[in-house]
């Protein structure tokens, strides 16, 4: 079964990653890719660099980020493997683990619907 973990950060408050870091979540990731548990992963860029779109009413809008009313986005993802979601949180749990004190991450973990169905 197929997950979805959601990275949040506060982008205001959020530092770089160190070269420490950077290099733990390599190998962290390279783990996880050969245990066929990590499927794809990827940081987001700051939300100063992408839009929104809202469909209300029938009518779509366009706002620019960055976003002042969102204190929390979404700074990246990770598509994991796992039998159930305890198993989706358990490597969840190793991610949020080799980044050590000092951060402050929230990751939202959900299952993907079956045969790519949409709501």
């Amino acid at each position: 079964m197929r997950f979805l973990s959601l990275i949040r950060i506060d982008e205001t408050t959020a530092r770089p990653p160190s070269e420490q870091l950077l290099a733990d979540m390599g190998r962290l990731m390279e783990q996880m890719t050969r245990e066929g548990v990590l499927i794809q992963t990827a940081g987001l860029q700051p939300s100063a660099q992408g839009a929104r779109l809202r469909l209300r009413g029938g009518r779509i809008a366009a706002t620019d980020g960055p976003f002042a009313e969102s204190k929390e986005v979404i700074g990246g993802y990770a598509l994991l493997e796992a039998a159930d979601l305890d198993e989706a949180l358990a490597h969840t749990r190793r991610f949020l683990a080799v980044h050590g004190e000092g951060w402050d991450i929230e990751c939202e973990v959900r299952p993907l619907m079956a045969d790519g169905a949409c709501g």
